[in-house]
């Protein structure tokens, strides 16, 4: 039997469908998703809770004339599918294959590039001005998740909106709220008897009357409005989004392909902004998915028949080993407190949360709040540590700058996903940490080379009194020591270690890429160091070295400018004028898409047999020069 995916070749061939051939459809999306991200991994829940929301949108609306824009982007696998890629969807996430995530460069069905929370009503309103100011008639509409909504930057969007009285639509995915509770025969009557345009007639016609009446009019108007508000308090629990200008609409239930399609096919002709609360369940008709959708949030492969993951291994991550440390610091230290941006489970958290509940705190999807609320605590003498994925944390570079390091305050960053993540690709890859926090003055920058190293620098940044941040990958730990509290070290901060002495050639590598860096030493007969701190670097040891070789390499996982190897550099260039050769391995000014780590690294040049060919052909050349 042929399937009606198979067809679809653009939006507008949903039109010629009826409501049971488009819940086939929705039944196939499911399919082909659950399939593809069994095999390559990807965000499951979320794009299973939007099915038939994305079929609706795409239904009502005009795409490309019309513009969508999904806030993150983790739902959006519906909407390539039938924006003509399903062709290609089995490249999902794959190196040279399909984004994750919305790309403008992927499709003209993409209207904005996503990947960081919390944007899609600001660029919806930027483009909905554009629109008006040029003339054109299309429909913008936002889709945001109630995770999304609590970024502040959503309500600074949604209160210019407001003001500016622009034709926007925005889509409140909510996947927490009950229900049941919600959405029943009077809501859905009330939906439909508010978005009749006669309803809206009337209402906005009564309003204008009552304006112009001469003496009593001043007063029967806020009377009017207050009655119209408690009489939307008794059915909706909209009065927020009301308060801020916008027409609200719902609870409506996001699975029901037949409301949706009737109630979108009414707001597309209400004028202003419009917000649209509509319930989902995450994992939609995948029950492992709508078991657990916090692990099917985000998935490794897995088995379809049983859920179960195909990448389960007896090694730790770096995130687990961050986990275990901090639970044995706090067991020992009442002061320390741990703080994380909407990534409770992401940092490795849940176990301090389950243990000390009245020392943690997830706010939400807000990192400049987040650092922000850690330097107040550090100022009453406690020892916030900060968990935030690496690209998350540029959200909050002010925050860091001006509420942390300019009053020298003692903020732990546990910068979690430093360097090249993979699959999530440009907007998730941690390659700008080491730059944007080594301009900071007074702030301390560390990155381990294994699992050791990380316990005993976070135990190092706990006993300083000092804004300190310590950089870790997405990655597995080379072995599997899980320090107690008696164990850990304090590391003398700035102080590096010598791995290897060796001759003419000396290697300074930083973070985890120091193990790629071991058997190139060994292969050329090359000192190698362990550059456990970024900033401050070790000044004596460096005029040490300089004394004996005449080539140096440096090598991170972080963009070149402005990082680790562009700090030694100076500082040698400093000390020494002539003789001494630099080679800086890192990555360019690029971003880095999305792919396979190892595949990422060996084409970026960071795996051991492309570090050794970049440092072979770097002597070559010198020794001729």
């Amino acid at each position: 039997m042929e399937r009606l995916i198979d067809k679809i070749n653009e939006p507008s061939m949903l039109k010629n469908l009826n409501i049971a051939a488009l819940n086939q459809l929705c039944d196939e999306i499911r399919e082909r998703i659950i399939e593809v991200v069994s095999k390559n991994g990807g965000h499951l829940a979320p794009s299973l809770g939007v099915i038939e929301l994305t079929v609706a949108l795409h239904y009502i609306f005009n795409l490309p004339d019309d513009k969508i824009i999904w806030d993150v982007g983790h739902q959006c696998y519906a909407h390539k599918i039938i924006s003509g890629r399903n062709k290609d969807f089995d490249t999902l996430r794959l190196i040279d294959g399909m984004s994750g995530f919305p790309r403008r460069s992927e499709s003209v069905y993409d209207a904005f590039g996503t990947g960081h929370s919390s944007t899609s009503i600001s660029a919806a309103l930027g483009m909905a001005c554009s629109r008006d100011l040029r003339g054109e008639n299309f429909k913008v509409i936002a889709v945001i998740g109630d995770g999304a909504m609590s970024g502040g930057m959503a309500f600074e969007a949604m209160n210019q909106a407001g003001s500016l009285k622009k034709d926007l639509i925005v889509i409140l995915n909510d996947n927490e709220m009950s229900i049941s509770r919600n959405v029943g025969a009077l809501s859905q009557y009330f939906n439909k008897l508010i978005t009749i345009p006669i309803y809206r007639k009337i209402r906005d016609d009564m309003e204008e009357l009552i304006k112009r009446l001469p003496v009593i009019g001043g007063r029967a108007h806020p009377l009017l409005k207050r009655i119209e508000e408690s009489l939307k308090n008794f059915f909706i629990p909209g009065v927020l989004f009301e308060e801020l200008g916008f027409h609200y609409y719902g609870p409506i239930d996001g699975h029901n392909l037949q409301g949706l399609i009737e109630l979108l096919a009414r707001i597309k002709i209400v004028k202003g902004p419009i917000i649209v609360h509509c319930v989902t369940r995450k994992g939609k008709g995948y029950n492992f998915a709508e078991a657990d959708p916090e692990t099917f949030h985000g998935s490794g492969p897995f088995i379809i028949t049983n859920g179960k993951s195909f990448t389960e291994t007896n090694k730790i991550t770096y995130t687990k080993v961050f986990s275990h440390w901090i639970c044995e610091e706090a067991s020992n230290n009442d002061k320390i407190i741990a703080v994380t941006a909407a990534m409770t489970r992401g940092c490795g958290l849940e176990e301090f949360r389950d243990r000390f509940p009245e020392r943690f705190f997830d706010v939400g999807i807000a990192e400049e709040h987040a650092v922000t609320f850690a330097s107040g605590m550090s100022c009453e003498g406690l020892i916030p540590i900060v968990a935030i994925y690496s690209t998350f944390l540029q959200r909050a570079f002010d925050q860091i700058l001006h509420d942390v390091a300019l009053q020298n305050l003692h903020v732990v960053f546990a910068v979690d996903r430093g360097g090249i993540v993979g699959e999530d690709g440009a907007t998730h890859q941690g390659t700008f940490d080491l730059s944007y926090l080594n301009c900071i003055p007074e702030i301390i920058i560390s990155a381990p080379s294994n699992e050791i190293e990380l316990q005993n620098l976070l135990h190092t940044a706990v006993a300083s009194s000092k804004p300190f941040a310590v950089r870790y990958p997405r990655d597995f730990a080379p072995g599997n020591s899980l320090l107690k509290y008696n164990e850990f070290k304090t590391i003398k901060i700035g102080k590096w270690e010598i791995k290897r002495s060796g001759k003419e050639v000396c290697i300074l590598s930083t973070g985890c890429i120091t193990n790629e860096c071991i058997s190139v030493s060994e292969s050329i007969d090359a000192t190698l160091v362990n550059a456990l701190f970024v900033k401050p670097i070790d000044e004596d040891m460096i005029k040490e070295l300089v004394k004996n070789h005449r080539v140096f390499i440096t090598v991170e996982e972080n963009v070149l400018t402005g990082g680790f190897g562009s700090r030694v550099e100076h500082y040698i260039h400093s000390i020494v004028k002539n003789g001494v050769k630099i080679k800086l391995i890192g990555l360019k000014d690029k971003f880095i898409e999305h792919g396979n780590l190892y595949e990422i690294r060996k084409r970026y040049g960071l795996t051991q047999d492309k570090i050794l060919e970049t440092v072979k052909e770097f002597m070559t050349t010198n020794a001729t020069s």
